[in-house]
């Protein structure tokens, strides 16, 4: 009988322990289990995709991801620094940074790692005419009422730049360069939904008439009006807002100016999130610090988009196909980020 109480115990010690190596490894592989995670983005329909790749990856370590927020990108900042939302996978650095700052900074928001590097955002216009008239700056434009009444599409003598929705950085950033080259009088910055604006840009392009827009870069609209090709970049030739001073580096032909200085300096995308979160969460942060993809992957994935795959559902698809061809360096994300939970 004796024995037999022993051999019990022991058979209860082994599952006991085997339960608990069971758990513990539950754990380790699920260090955000229990936890809610809620993603923002702004009203831009292609930063979904990089926003679903982030939350696969949270959902692949455990956490409770909630849908997708819309939300403007200075609300949004707000949201994450207050802890009223968790992650935002699409924050400029630096085009972003007056959002940042205002919400609190790095005492509020996290902001490591670069998720695609390189981004671009400028002015530019058909090459056709920018060949004929010697155009290589915005200023030039702007300047000269001839040139000027070249762009002005509704008659009041001004040039007409279709430029961003109201709460983009790129519409403070062409606010801004506006009033500091004091070219209030000089030039109409055309706001509205962007997917209108340049339906319209590209439409008046195929009319074969002269065109100024600003755009940026991973977007499908490369694709449709090619730099070197159809249209050319321009520099700004004029005072550049505060910390948008530098040149891109771009392919020969691909920009009117050399050096090519167009008011916005080449960003960096980042994941910026709520702090007291990241501070709880080390798989989450160091997730945040590894992710990152190929501005090509962006855009390609844009242009999937605009080409009429466009719902939720194939953006869901495009995502899941993404992970699936980069599932080695999906699989060093998760592992990074269940080291540092351990």
């Amino acid at each position: 009988m004796q024995i037999r109480n022993i051999l019990t115990r022991l058979r209860l010690l082994i599952a006991t322990v085997g339960l608990a190596i069971a758990c513990s490894g539950q754990a380790a592989d699920l260090p955000g289990k229990g936890v809610t995670v809620q993603p923002l983005k702004s009203s831009i329909a292609e930063e979904t995709f990089q926003t679903l790749l982030v939350m696969k990856a949270l959902e692949r370590l455990g956490y409770d991801v909630k849908p997708i927020k819309e939300i403007e990108y200075a609300a949004g900042h707000i949201a994450i620094a207050n802890g009223d939302a968790t992650f935002l996978a699409d924050h400029w650095d630096p085009l972003h940074k007056d959002f940042y700052i205002k919400a609190g900074g790095d005492k509020k928001i996290f902001r490591k790692g670069v998720y695609s590097s390189g981004a671009l955002q400028g002015y530019l216009i058909d090459k056709k005419t920018a060949e004929e008239y010697g155009i290589t700056t915005l200023s030039q434009i702007v300047e000269d009422p001839e040139l000027s009444a070249l762009f002005d599409t509704d008659g009041d003598g001004v040039a007409d730049l279709q430029g961003c929705n109201e709460g983009w950085g790129c519409a403070e950033n062409i606010n801004t360069t506006i009033e500091i080259n004091n070219w209030q009088d000089k030039l109409t910055h055309v706001q509205g939904e962007y997917s209108l604006l340049i339906t319209d840009a590209i439409a008046r392009y195929e009319r074969g008439e002269p065109i100024l827009y600003y755009t940026w870069t991973p977007n499908f609209t490369v694709a449709q009006l090619k730099p070197g090709e159809d249209v050319v970049w321009l520099g700004l030739g004029a005072t550049i807002p505060e910390g948008q001073e530098g040149a891109a580096s771009l392919e020969e032909g691909q920009c009117a100016a050399d050096p090519c200085e167009m008011g916005f300096v080449p960003a960096d995308i980042r994941v910026v999130a709520n702090n007291e979160f990241m501070d709880a969460n080390p798989a989450a942060r160091a997730l945040f610090e590894a992710v990152t993809i190929p501005p090509e992957d962006i855009f390609a994935q844009n242009l999937e988009m605009n080409e009429g795959a466009d719902t939720q559902e194939d953006i869901e698809d495009q995502a899941a196909a993404w992970i699936d061809e980069n599932r080695e360096q999906v699989e060093e994300w998760l592992e990074e980020a269940r080291s540092a939970a351990a």
